[in-house]
């Protein structure tokens, strides 16, 4: 290739070279949940709903589905020289930012705020989509690096400042995961400076970092139109060549956006060499060859049939299943259809198809709104009536009405029905990202925690009908819900479930499924409870540094069934729940310690013998749960590890092992976890990854073994303590 035909392959829409048979290729594509923006597609939850399925099997199966169906999208386009944007195969997803602060707009877009649970979520993902052959099915691609998640008003010049014990506990492991043990093809820089340097040209982000510390092979991509932050909004550079300079000579090797077409200028004023050029788009060639676009593959057989068939629309719809995490229940759930007369829905989002989608999403050949859903899901003769009840936002719903001009349509439906489903929250025009959305004072973000004033009043008013009333809330975070804590008969969190999503949602309401998600956020109660948004900081945020009482813990969820773990298995001795004591032989693996070690909340109620044993390596946890009740149900084993010793340890606990699990009525299973080595280190202020401390509680059970927890669900861990090195230490 000559100079001018290599820097031409690094914009994002890289033209054909036909004299050497190279077709036309543009990078950009979108797969969140579902292939986007390119046509009719399969329509998966948002990304924060499929996290709160705790499901790695499912996200793998998610990410095969969007890898199928986007081969079936470019096989059918490409035949037809179709090369436009959004038809290729390398997919800008997954989003492992964590969510750190609720006000975030683009929080939905990601897996959470755990990076355990993030990085096994979306490495689970990239598996899917890049699948196992000798061509990649589809290349991944994990942004954004790093050490961002908001404010999006300023994200353009935003310096994002974290200590290093920070970056490399929380902000990058996920991002490490997906590198070294899911092999992502691509990775994406953030808009953002982190400590000063502009991460789409970051020399320690991407080559100190990024290819020499984890050995990163792939390419990396600029954010669209970050590159020319550098020179507008960060003010490191003075000029676009500059920025283009900055950029490729730090391991950026195409560019989303249009500040590439400055690379020949640049290279003509010795600011970057054709070497660089070319290195550039050697590796970028690599991805293209990996996916097979010059030869043939078994992927060229998959045919236009494969989208929205049966069995991707099935997996959409258990994806949205195990998704649901039910809240509160005062025993109203699930509806018994033989006593219901009539049947209340009611809110702006009930029949809305914006909230069921979220944001990067595709088109769907069906949607199915909750209203909808539960139309077609009650038996004839069962009356469903509907009311909007106010708008998303604004004071009245039509222009030239009076305030509030839907609530006493409202009060009528409330009057005539036997219970109402209360359908409110957001969409994406109230959190999403800067400059598309109809958000425009936080830009994406939200000012708080709070229901728009509208709904809010909307609410009140139907809760004081005096019927029965089960709020559906329909959000990509965590809001305050303390109001509905208090006054619903139940509350489900709905995320934002995907096209179909209403159908699933009337199946889980009615009983046909039981809810089985759990919280991959932490909701608070309010936003005076946290740091400053743009503080990058740790303490205080998420579950692991949150040091007040939340309204609804991370983890937390409840079934229609009755789970509980009965009995944990470890190192050859076992552990009953609410046993008086450990049974098992001591041994070279454990011994009992009448003492006893306790930590504030992770004592669990009751005193008991705690197993104290030492461990190297890997832990394997065997764990029996069982079903009391007649109900089928999913559940979730967490296993969560606290370092006793370490002042660099959480001082809450982290995460560290789970298991989606189902059981029939009255089922009992055993159901084995291992808890990698690196859950006993911790990470100092250096950032260095390291052993310290010798006394560690492992908790397993359905939920965090926090006080809250335990509060809404009335049901204990099991806690036992074990020495993380060496030989176990007195008796």
């Amino acid at each position: 290739m000559t100079l001018e035909e290599k820097a031409s392959q690094l914009r994002y829409d890289a033209p054909a070279i036909p004299r050497l048979g190279v077709p036309a290729y543009n990078w950009w594509n979108e797969g969140l949940h579902g292939v986007a923006r390119a046509g009719v597609a399969t329509s998966f939850p948002q990304a924060i709903g499929m996290a709160a399925a705790f499901d790695t099997g499912l996200m793998q199966m998610v990410g095969d589905v969007i890898a199928e169906e986007g081969r079936a999208k470019y096989n059918a386009y490409s035949a037809r020289d179709d090369r436009d944007i959004y038809k290729g195969l390398t997919f800008w997803s997954p989003n492992v930012n964590i969510f750190r602060d609720p006000r975030w707009g683009r929080g939905h877009e990601t897996y959470g705020e755990d990076p355990y649970l993030t990085g096994e979520l979306g490495s689970a993902f990239v598996k899917g989509l890049q699948g196992d052959g000798e061509y990649l099915k589809a290349a991944a691609c994990a942004k954004h690096f790093a050490v961002h998640s908001g404010p999006e008003a300023v994200r353009h010049q935003f310096d994002a400042r974290v200590s290093k014990k920070d970056l490399y506990e929380t902000y990058l492991p996920a991002f490490e995961k997906l590198v070294k043990e899911a092999d992502v093809e691509a990775v994406m820089g953030a808009y953002n400076r982190t400590n000063g340097e502009p991460c789409c040209g970051s020399r320690t982000l991407i080559q100190d970092i990024l290819r020499e510390e984890w050995g990163f092979q792939g390419h990396y991509v600029s954010d669209c139109w970050a590159i020319r932050d550098f020179h507008e909004h960060h003010m490191v550079t003075d000029t676009a060549e500059e920025s283009a300079a900055m950029a490729l000579k730090n391991g950026c090797d195409v560019n989303c956006g249009n500040t590439y077409l400055h690379l020949l200028k640049a290279c003509q004023d010795g600011l970057v060499t054709e070497e660089e050029i070319g290195k550039a788009a050697e590796r970028l060639f690599t991805t293209r060859f990996l996916l097979g676009l010059f030869d043939e593959t078994g992927y060229d057989g998959i045919g236009y049939d494969r989208l929205e068939c049966a069995e991707h629309v099935e997996t959409a719809a258990r994806a949205t299943a195990e998704s649901l995490v039910l809240l509160k229940n005062n025993g109203i759930l699930p509806l018994k259809k033989e006593d219901i007369r009539a049947i209340g829905v009611i809110g702006p989002n009930a029949d809305s198809r914006s909230a069921l989608i979220g944001n990067y999403h595709g088109t769907s050949s069906r949607y199915i709104t909750v209203l909808e859903g539960i139309q077609d899901y009650v038996p004839e003769g069962t009356r469903v009536y509907y009311s909007e009840g106010c708008h998303l936002f604004r004071d009245r719903v039509e222009g030239l009405a009076w305030r509030q001009d839907r609530i006493s349509e409202a009060l009528s439906v409330a009057k005539n029905s036997d219970v109402v489903i209360l359908c409110l929250g957001l969409d994406e025009t109230l959190e999403g990202e800067e400059g598309d959305t109809g958000n425009s004072y936080a830009s994406g973000d939200k000012a708080d925690l709070l229901l728009p004033q509208v709904q809010r009043e909307l609410a009140e008013a139907v809760m004081q009908a005096g019927k029965p009333v089960i709020l559906l809330n329909m959000t990509g975070s965590a809001m305050d819900l303390r109001y509905f804590e208090e006054h619903a008969d139940a509350v489900m969190q709905v995320w934002y479930p995907g096209a179909r999503g209403g159908k699933t949602i009337a199946e889980v309401l009615f009983g046909e499924i039981s809810p089985s998600g759990k919280l991959p956020v932490t909701f608070y109660n309010s936003i005076e409870e946290l740091p400053e948004f743009e503080d990058y900081g740790m303490k205080g945020r998420t579950y692991r540094y949150f040091e007040g009482t939340p309204l609804y813990p991370f983890g937390y969820g409840l079934t229609y069934g009755d789970v509980k773990v009965d009995m944990v298995e470890c190192g050859g001795i076992v552990i009953a729940a609410g046993a008086e004591k450990v049974r098992g032989e001591a041994g070279s693996q454990g011994r009992i310690h009448p003492e006893g070690i306790t930590a504030d909340d992770w004592k669990a109620p009751g005193k008991r013998e705690i197993l104290r044993m030492d461990t190297a390596g890997d832990l394997t946890i065997k764990v029996k749960i069982s079903n009391k009740s007649d109900v089928a149900t999913g559940e979730v084993i967490q296993v969560y590890v606290k370092n006793l010793d370490s002042e660099y340890a959480p001082p809450n606990g982290k995460l560290c092992g789970v298991s989606r699990v189902f059981l029939s009525g009255k089922e009992s299973q055993w159901v084995t976890l291992t808890v990698d080595k690196d859950a006993f280190t911790v990470v100092d202020n250096e950032g260095k990854k390291r052993m310290d401390g010798s006394r560690f509680l492992i908790s397993v059970g359905l939920g965090q073994p926090d006080a809250r927890t335990r509060t809404l669900t009335g049901k204990e861990n099991i806690i036992f303590a074990l020495h993380g090195k060496g030989e176990p230490q007195g008796d």
